[in-house]
Parts: C-alpha cells; sequence; structure tokens
C-alpha cells in the first residue's frame, strides 16, 4: 500500500514540485494550503507523513501540530521553514514534530528524510504490536506467538485470553470478567471454560507456565 502525505504550504508552486517528487518516488499526496483545512483532512483521512510548513497566513504550522498533538494525533511531521534561528528548530521539535528542513532544500535530500522519518514510525508500530513477557512474545496484528523463539500454536479464544491478561499484567481477574472480555455476552459459556483455557495456555507456556497465577477463589492475573 502506498503511504499517503500531506503537503501543508501556502506556495502552490512549491506544492506542485514537491507533489510531482514525491509521487514519482511512488507516494499517494494530498494538499491544502493553510493549516485550517490540513486539520480537517487529518480527521478525515489517514495520513502517514505531514510536510508542514512553519509560516503560513492564519494558523502557522507550529500551531497546526500543537494542536494535532493535543488531539492525540501523532502522524509525523517533518516542518519546513525559511527560518534560519536554531531555537525555531528546538521549538518545533519540542512541540511534536520529527524533522526540520530549511528552504531552500534539495528534492534529494527532503526524500532521504521522508523515508527516514516513515522507517522509524514503522519500527516504532512493529515494536508496539509485540507484546513481550519473558521468553514469550505475542505478535498481535497476526495472532502469533513465539516461546524462545520457537512459534507455538494457540487456537484463538487462547491468544485472546492470554493477550487480555498480558495487556493487563499484575491485576486479578475473575472468570466472569474473563468470559465477558474474552467470550462477550452473547455467548453461552461456564466459567470452567475459563480453567480450561488457562490449563492449555499453561501446557503450551512450558517452563514459563507460571506467568499465569491462579488466585484461589478469584481467578486469575498475568505476572510480569
Amino acid at each position: 500500500m502506498k503511504k499517503k502525505i500531506l503537503i501543508v504550504d501556502d506556495e502552490e508552486d512549491l506544492i506542485e514540485m514537491l507533489r510531482y517528487h514525491l509521487a514519482k518516488n511512488g507516494y499517494d499526496v494530498v494538499k491544502a494550503y493553510d493549516g485550517d483545512t490540513a486539520i480537517d483532512i487529518l480527521k478525515r483521512e489517514a495520513v502517514h507523513l505531514m510536510i508542514l510548513d512553519v509560516m503560513m497566513p492564519g494558523r502557522d504550522g507550529y500551531e497546526v501540530c500543537q494542536m494535532i498533538r493535543s488531539e492525540g494525533d501523532q502522524t509525523p511531521i517533518i516542518f519546513l521553514t525559511a527560518r534560519t534561528e536554531e531555537i525555531d528548530e528546538v521549538l518545533g521539535l519540542e512541540i511534536g514534530g520529527d524533522d526540520f528542513i530549511r528552504k531552500p532544500f534539495s528534492i534529494k535530500s527532503l526524500i532521504s528524510r521522508v523515508r527516514a522519518v516513515l522507517r522509524r514510525y514503522e519500527e516504532k508500530e512493529s515494536n508496539e504490536n509485540i507484546l513481550s513477557i519473558q521468553g514469550i512474545e505475542i505478535h498481535l496484528n497476526n495472532y502469533d506467538i513465539f516461546i524462545d523463539e520457537g512459534k507455538i500454536d494457540f487456537t484463538r479464544k487462547e491468544f485472546e485470553l492470554l493477550t487480555y491478561l498480558a495487556k493487563n499484567p499484575n491485576k486479578v481477574y475473575s472468570r466472569d470478567e474473563l468470559l465477558n472480555q474474552v467470550w462477550g455476552d452473547n455467548v453461552y459459556v461456564v466459567n470452567r471454560t475459563v480453567d480450561v483455557h488457562i490449563g492449555r495456555i499453561r501446557k503450551k507456556l512450558g517452563r514459563y507456565r507460571d506467568v499465569i497465577e491462579t488466585i484461589v477463589g478469584v481467578g486469575y492475573r498475568c505476572n510480569i
């Protein structure tokens, strides 16, 4: 899937030049000529990276960055600016920017910086999609579990039950809570179902079986 890049600048010629070269390098491009339009686009579309001019009429690039970060949007941002003061770069990075490119710039350098920022975010997302407990790795994206680097087959419910406990470590859950969270309200199963699945999970965890602790008379918890 192509990465989508949002270019935000009030200079139409610059946007068109960037759009041409980014498209030539395999990226989809969305354009905005002011900060408010950029914010609206981010609310409607999934964007992989934003190239954001600092000096624009109305809401400037710093304000746009602060606003979207305050709303929890973590879209990577590369600032563009004609300013030369180091303090501007420091401010841009402190408020949530990922890189800072001064005008004029070479297209080759900009493409290289775009690739670097996207690569960093891909690596970060990849790491966030793996839960690690001792020698256990739970790969959330593809329902795989590795124990001591060897892949072990888990049923879907075994995977979901272990994942739920692992995402909420050191917290005790009753059987009813686990049934509700993993199986849902609309599926009829009995409390014993949780015990059976826990037993199977422990067997597959091998020497890490004690990661799942039984709290007598209460339920289970995952210890890390």
